[in-house]
């Protein structure tokens, strides 16, 4: 797993590949955010914001943490769980289609004060469709394992 001291700030990693197919933006939207502009086409394109079907920001957002932790899985794992989120901002609509990759900055990385054992590291990650434009920014702050803890 790595460990806090495997983290500078400053470093920026560019990762993952995931594409937002049509079938699994409805079907995301369906269970979790059951807006039309998100399942039919014709309310779609009558929003002046989307103009067609647009996936959920928070299926972006999944989207985002399931390049995180496939991602993770080089180092066997990134962290021990999250402490929550910042920021989490969409920045433009991700459409079915769009084929999305991420790069994370390490914002912070310090240790516990009472528990030795873990330690908190800040992230900004932001998720790129493939014109390389910012869909989604956010950022978090992770718990990892200490080296000696």
């Amino acid at each position: 797993m790595r460990t806090l001291d495997h983290y500078v700030v400053g470093e920026i990693e560019r990762f993952g590949r995931y594409e937002i197919t049509r079938d699994e933006a409805i079907e995301f939207a369906s269970r979790y955010d059951a807006q039309a502009f998100h399942l039919d086409d014709a309310a779609a394109a009558a929003n002046p914001i989307f103009g067609r079907l647009a996936a959920s920001g928070w299926h972006t957002a999944s989207a985002t943490m399931a390049m995180i932790v496939e991602h993770g899985r080089a180092y066997g794992g990134h962290s021990l769980g999250g402490a929550g989120l910042d920021e989490l901002r969409w920045l433009r609509p991700v459409y079915p289609g769009d084929i999305l990759h991420a790069e994370s900055e390490v914002l912070e990385a310090r240790r516990s004060a009472s528990r030795p054992e873990i330690g908190f590291v800040k992230t900004r990650t932001t998720t790129y469709n493939q014109d390389d434009q910012p869909v989604l920014v956010m950022v978090a702050n992770l718990i990892v394992a200490t080296r000696d803890g």
